[in-house]
């Protein structure tokens, strides 16, 4: 693994905007050829810990999610993703969906990994650059929320299962940063539990010394925050997480939540949001550096270890994504060189 350049790194949550190209004649090469840039466009920039703008997954028929739900789900045994009237009647009655019209597949069986293969992903990261590099899988939790469960009959143990099938995955996965992406619990701070069982116990198959991580953000549907509530109801659900730092949503929201961050485990470090990614307005470098300094004040040196968008930037412009990446990092510099 490369050496750490500074004491707070620079990295992104996952998600680039895909080439227009690559939307228009998707073939494998093409793909190969827009992660390339993908990975360059960060290098340019300066991104300390570089993803492959989540292009692995990348299917033009699912642009909605970017390939977080169904580049998942669509590929397990147990799982069907014809979903019928029936189907989607049944899933309108489940509570706290409300953002979506259908589930994004029907459990009809015992799960199983079926043509997933997240090692092999993973694997061309690897070789396209020598920084070091991320790679995001979609919590269980989340998934079992956008799935009609026909077969566990419980979403606990739905969440599990998805758990377990991921937990083999990850095993397999050759990245410096292994992050669990969760953006419906925010919403929902009463499964807490039953949420961070279901994680860890993917981050079990986690190879030792990979970094361990979670981001959790309050939704970005079509650019619109979903889940509703506060840090404070969830800072308890962050403290059962068997994770290295948190990847939180916090340019958006704003930091008068940092204070509820002091309560958290100083096990765990902290990766702070402060480039808004629903905005296009490009933030300056010296307002970057800013957040970072109040951040600091608040929770104290050290605490900080990433700064990072508030989440993932695909459904950016591409000229603004690259914009805002320049001046995470130079706002991130100016920081430290103020501090020293």
């Amino acid at each position: 693994m490369a050496a750490p350049t500074s004491t707070i790194q620079t990295t992104v949550v996952g998600s680039y905007p895909t080439p227009e190209w690559l939307r228009a004649y998707p073939t494998r090469d093409h793909r190969r050829d827009a992660t390339v840039v993908v990975v360059r466009t960060q290098e340019l920039a300066g991104v300390d810990v570089v993803s492959d703008g989540e292009l692995s997954r990348f299917d033009v028929n699912h642009p909605e999610t970017n390939g977080m739900i169904d580049y998942f789900v669509g590929q397990m045994d147990g799982i069907s993703t014809r979903v019928t009237a029936a189907d989607a009647e049944a899933f309108a009655r489940q509570q706290g969906m409300a953002y979506r019209a259908e589930p994004a597949a029907v459990v009809l069986g015992a799960l199983g990994p079926g043509t997933l293969d997240l090692g092999a992903a993973a694997r061309p990261l690897r070789s396209l650059t020598d920084r070091r590099v991320k790679f995001t899988v979609t919590s269980p939790y989340m998934l079992a929320k956008v799935l009609l469960d026909r077969h566990y009959g419980d979403r606990h143990q739905l969440s599990l299962a998805l758990a377990g099938v991921l937990r083999e995955q990850v095993a397999g996965v050759d990245a410096d940063v292994i992050q669990v992406d969760e953006a419906n619990l925010a919403g929902h701070p009463e499964d807490g539990e039953i949420a961070a069982e279901a994680m860890n116990r993917l981050l079990e198959g986690v190879p030792e010394g990979r970094e361990r991580a979670l981001h959790l953000c309050f939704g970005n549907y079509g650019g619109q925050t979903i889940q509703k509530g506060h840090y404070q109801q969830l800072v308890g659900f962050l403290n059962l997480l068997h994770v290295d730092h948190v990847v939180l949503e916090f340019a958006r929201r704003g930091y008068a939540e940092l204070e509820y961050l002091k309560e958290l485990d100083p096990r765990i470090g902290v990766g702070l949001g402060v480039i808004d990614i629903k905005d296009l307005q490009v933030e300056s470098s010296d307002e970057v550096a800013r957040r970072l300094d109040h951040a600091e004040r608040v929770l104290g040196p050290g605490r900080v270890q990433y700064v990072h968008p508030d989440c993932g930037m695909w459904m950016l412009p591409r000229s603004v994504a690259d914009a805002k990446l320049r001046v995470l990092v130079q706002g991130r510099d100016r920081y430290l060189g103020r501090s020293k």
